[in-house]
């Protein structure tokens, strides 16, 4: 193993140390208990009344030297090289503690909380979480571990003092092993630790309060002089924006009451990242502008668009070439899409089983006992499919970061060894100097795309929250962080949430680590039997099969110009047409290649949701307008909600039609179809479909009364351009004030990934959605917008014609 030798005590030294730790730990707890229970109020207005200044007096004389940034481990990692380390660190409490820091303690908010937490809680409640807070401390070995054979050290369950720390021999407790060997209980070393992180702490905290209320004598204030008052609430923090953030939670979590695993909040954010999922597959057969924007934006964050050492352009760039660039976005664009929906779809569904066998098992789930082995094997298996599920954003994070264009001034290019390869070796640009926050920034992103020793040492969810602090607290590292590389971030951040959200299922997620590996061969073959179809799609669009629908998907020439927002005439509905037609062509070709190609499509989720009875939107002929007393539905009109056309013939045994005549691609007068969520029960074939009356369709949707600047929103959203002139962009400020009215709760997640979930029961449904905030500026690009329309009448139904101006008091 290598590095610095432990300590070896004797029995009788570590059970003096734990006796005198623990000792000191409840005599600070039952003070600070006293005091909490009696001025807890009084501490909070004190505080939050208080300058930074004269915060930082107090915890400054409480803890001389306390680091100064937010998670000042990290920074102790980056300073310190390894042999430095275990000679002896200099950071000890920046190891120990990464919690006490001057930056986050200053703060109005961040030290109530802890005290409230440690002094309403007793201190067997945080010995995980403690343990856990040490963990680069500990994996790097800044904190050496004392070690001490057969011996088990006892904190979790402990009430009282002398059963805190206690040290068991294995000979004289027939449990005791078994504790330690599956984690119910902590090694000695580790125990030690523990308390010692506990005993200071516990000492600090008493310590401000008492010079937080200054003027209250020593003895008398936690005597009857004061009584007991009723717990304070704190005031929940928000975002800037008004709303709950995932990122504020995760600040606030180091200073809380340990967090319970919840599961149906976990199955809930995959569900709707998996019809997230659906939907981008959906918008990319159906919608030519987001199909080439799409496109260009894959290309523009593709290693070949960097210029090499010596200033060259890369071959697959260069005009004879360029199809084969276009063929690599291509592979890249449906891959990463097709992957994205089986691996959200799978942890979608293995969720939902644990939640169901959480239930089962209700009456079994002690801390003091074991799982149920099938409740254990199920955690355990999606652990495993969380950590393989990351791979793929930490792999894009490693092509896109580095060509991104406002990180290209930082990268350079290897020239290649022959214009073939698809080997690029990027390094960083000679010359070229970072300041604090760039480096910083690309420090962290480094150790997520390399996904190597360090990523293990500093644990992903651990650097996934620490780069959304520094892009939400510095506007220079969020600048240079491009919309596509933010929605990565963002899609990474929730896998590692739910990986952060399996840790707080204490105690039993520290025996994860030891029980892993007896069922990892399973895991993986499942995991690698799951993957075969992808893995046989890949394989057959990397032969050369793709050329020509690369030529056919690569969007100059304005063959996906899509003048959606201007007002119908012949000259905007032939274009519309010809790009739908133009998209229709390349699915059909792409189709056409998986036919050929792939044998064991039978189901995937992307045969499932192909084959499903839903229909693209595709815009009917021109008919010439008659005199305006005639009532004739305009060209419009119909286009406004969908014709009947399959999403894709892939499954059906039928050819694909690309050059459909008037008659295939028209509908009867008054007829409009709703298309709602997987529930739409259309018939998939090329004759005319007889759909429900556009009244009877929108009978059960609700009417919402809504004030200018909401209907303004919606709009846009749902564009007419017969009944608003002008399409523009939409504030996402306004889209949040929007949404929150009619019904949804909002949460900022991580990345630029915002969660809407229905809560009124006028709204008759379950699912939440998705939608990415504007990166880097807040507004919503109408083509953007019409989007989020789409998506919104797909999993709700929702349509213009259900926002009406509320009249006036």
């Amino acid at each position: 193993m290598g590095g610095p030798m432990p300590e070896l005590p004797s029995p009788a030294k570590v059970r003096q140390q734990a006796t005198d730790y623990s000792s000191k730990i409840f005599a600070s707890y039952n003070s600070l208990k006293g005091i909490v229970e009696r001025h807890e109020a009084t501490i909070q207005k004190r505080w939050t009344k208080k300058t930074r200044q004269q915060r930082l007096q107090i915890l400054l004389k409480a803890w001389p030297g306390m680091p100064t940034s937010h998670r000042p481990d990290f920074e102790a990692f980056r300073k310190e090289s390894k042999e430095e380390r275990e000679r002896g660190t200099k950071f000890k409490d920046h190891f120990m503690w990464p919690y006490i820091n001057q930056e986050d303690l200053s703060q109005s908010k961040l030290m109530l909380l802890l005290i409230n937490s440690r002094g309403r809680r007793p201190p067997p409640a945080f010995a995980a979480a403690d343990n856990d807070a040490m963990h680069l401390g500990r994996v790097t070995k800044a904190l050496l571990a004392i070690f001490l054979n057969e011996h088990t050290m006892v904190l979790h369950g402990a009430t009282r003092a002398e059963e805190y720390g206690k040290l068991v021999n294995w000979d004289s407790h027939p449990d005791a092993f078994e504790w330690m060997h599956t984690r119910k209980q902590f090694l000695p070393g580790e125990g030690l630790l523990i308390l010692e992180a506990q005993s200071r702490l516990m000492v600090f905290l008493v310590d401000c309060c008492r010079q937080i209320l200054h003027e209250i004598p020593e003895e008398t204030i936690t005597s009857d002089v004061y009584p007991v008052q009723p717990e304070p609430q704190l005031k929940a923090d928000s975002d800037a924006s008004g709303f709950p953030s995932l990122a504020i939670m995760a600040a606030e979590a180091p200073y809380r009451l340990p967090a319970e695993l919840d599961l149906s909040r976990l199955t809930s954010c995959l569900e709707a990242r998996k019809l997230a999922a659906e939907d981008h597959v959906w918008s990319l057969r159906e919608d030519p502008a987001y199909f080439a924007d799409q496109f260009r934006e894959i290309q523009d964050h593709r290693q070949e668009m960097l210029s090499d050492t010596q200033g060259k352009p890369h071959p697959a760039t260069q005009k004879l070439r360029v199809n084969t660039l276009w063929t690599r976005v291509t592979v890249s664009m449906m891959m990463d899409a097709y992957a994205n929906l089986e691996t959200l779809t799978e942890l979608h569904r293995q969720a939902q089983n644990l939640s169901a066998m959480q239930k089962k098992f209700e009456k079994e789930i002690q801390a003091t006992r074991e799982l149920p082995k099938e409740y254990m094997v199920a955690l355990l298996r999606f652990r495993y499919n969380l950590q393989q599920a990351s791979k793929g954003p930490l792999e894009n994070l490693k092509i896109t970061v580095t060509a991104s264009p406002p990180m290209r001034k930082f990268f350079v290019r290897d020239p290649p060894p022959d214009s073939e390869t698809t080997k690029i070796l990027i390094r960083s640009k000679p010359g070229v100097k970072m300041d604090k926050v760039e480096s910083h920034l690309i420090w962290l992103l480094r150790i997520l795309w390399e996904d190597d020793y360090e990523l293990f040492l500093a644990h992903p969810p651990i650097v996934v929250d620490e780069l959304e602090r520094l892009l939400q607290a510095e506007p220079k590292a969020d600048a240079l962080i491009s919309a596509h590389v933010a929605k990565t971030i963002g899609e990474l951040a929730i896998l590692t949430q739910c990986q952060k959200q399996l840790e707080l299922y204490q105690p039993w997620a520290q025996q994860f680590e030891m029980a892993s590996p007896e069922h990892e061969e399973s895991f993986k073959k499942d995991f690698i039997t799951l993957q075969k179809p992808m893995t046989q799609l890949h394989g057959a669009f990397l032969q050369k099969h793709l050329d020509s629908a690369a030529r056919l998907g690569e969007p100059s020439g304005g063959k996906f110009t899509y003048p959606y927002d201007k007002r119908r005439t012949k000259e905007t509905v032939d274009a519309l047409r010809q790009a739908e037609a133009n998209l229709d062509i390349f699915w059909a070709n792409v189709d056409n290649v998986t036919k050929a190609r792939v044998t064991l499509f039978e189901g995937t989720a992307l045969y499932r949701l192909l084959s499903q009875p839903r229909i693209l939107r595709r815009t009917a002929e021109w008919v010439d307008p008659v005199k305006k007393s005639e009532s004739v539905e305009t060209s419009l009109e119909k286009d406004i909600w969908a014709l009947n056309r399959p999403m894709s013939n892939l499954f059906l045994g039928q050819s694909e039609q690309t050059g459909q005549n008037s008659s295939s691609r028209s509908v009867r007068s008054k007829t409009k179809v709703k298309t709602k969520g997987e529930g739409s029960q259309v018939p998939i074939n090329t004759q005319p479909v007889d759909a429900p009356d556009f009244e009877t369709a929108t009978d059960k949707q609700p009417i919402f009364a809504v004030n200018a600047r909401v209907l303004k929103v919606f709009r846009t959203l749902f564009f007419n351009p017969e009944v608003t002139s002008t399409p523009g962009s939409v504030l996402w400020h306004d889209f949040l004030y929007a949404m929150a009215s009619t019904g949804f709760q909002i949460e900022k997640l991580y990345g630029s990934v915002w969660q809407f979930s229905p809560t009124s029961e006028s709204m008759s449904v379950e699912r939440s959605i998705h939608f990415h905030e504007p990166h880097p500026k807040g507004k919503i690009p109408f083509e953007v917008a019409r989007r989020h329309g789409r998506r919104l009448t797909r999993a709700y139904g929702w349509h213009g014609g259900m926002f009406v101006l509320k009249e006036k008091e």
